[in-house]
C-alpha cells in the first residue's frame, strides 16, 4: 500500500476542501416553492418523436412540463409561436418563456422584447467570464389563444399578466432562469 507524502496529502486535502482549480461556473439558482407564479403539477419529462406525436394534453396554457421533442428552440426573440412540444424542452433545460397574445399592442411587445434583449445581452457579457450563463435561457414569443395578455412560464410555474409589469416579469425570470430540470440519475 502506498502512503501519501506530506505535500501530496496537503494537495489532496486542499482539493477536497476547496474543490478543483478552475473557472467558477455561473451562480446556480435554487428552486423555491414559494417563488413567483403558480405551481402547476408536473406532467413529467417524457420525450416524443415529433411535435405531431400523440401525447396526453398539457395541464396549462402555455405548458409548463410534459411530453416534448428531444431538441430545443434557439434561445432568443421570436415573432412566430413556438410549438408546445418544442418549448417544453426549453423549460426543462432551465428556460423561461415570456409569451404574449394581444391585438394592437406594439408598444407592449416592444417593451417585452427590449427586456428579453437586455437579458440576452447580460448572458453574452457573462459568457466572457464563464462558459455558460443562466441568462441565455430566455425566449420571447407570441402565443395565440391564451386567456391572458402575457404568460411567464418556467418548469412547473406559470404567471399570467394582463398588462406589462416589468418588476413582476424580472422577479419571475430571476427566480427560475437557468435551473435544469432533467431527471437525476443515481450513480
Amino acid at each position: 500500500m502506498k502512503y501519501l507524502t506530506g505535500g501530496k496529502l496537503l494537495l489532496l486535502l486542499l482539493f477536497f476542501l476547496a474543490g478543483p482549480l478552475q473557472a467558477a461556473p455561473a451562480e446556480k439558482p435554487k428552486i423555491k416553492d414559494d417563488g413567483p407564479g403558480l405551481t402547476i403539477p408536473s406532467l413529467g419529462n417524457d420525450h416524443i418523436a415529433t411535435i405531431e406525436s400523440p401525447h396526453p394534453p398539457y395541464n396549462s396554457k402555455p405548458p409548463t412540463s410534459g411530453p416534448h421533442v428531444p431538441m430545443v428552440a434557439r434561445w432568443g426573440i421570436y415573432r412566430s409561436p413556438i410549438p408546445n412540444e418544442l418549448q417544453v424542452h426549453n423549460l426543462e433545460d432551465g428556460g423561461v418563456l415570456i409569451q404574449y397574445h394581444c391585438k394592437n399592442c406594439d408598444d407592449m411587445i416592444q417593451k417585452i422584447e427590449q427586456l428579453g434583449k437586455e437579458y440576452l445581452k447580460k448572458a453574452q457579457e457573462e459568457k466572457k467570464k464563464v462558459e455558460r450563463s443562466r441568462y441565455e435561457h430566455l425566449i420571447v414569443a407570441p402565443y395565440p389563444g391564451m386567456d391572458s395578455v402575457i404568460a411567464l412560464t418556467a418548469w412547473g410555474k406559470i404567471d399570467k399578466l394582463n398588462e406589462f409589469d416589468e418588476a413582476r416579469i424580472r422577479r419571475f425570470i430571476e427566480a427560475y432562469i437557468g435551473i435544469d430540470h432533467h431527471p437525476r440519475r443515481s450513480e
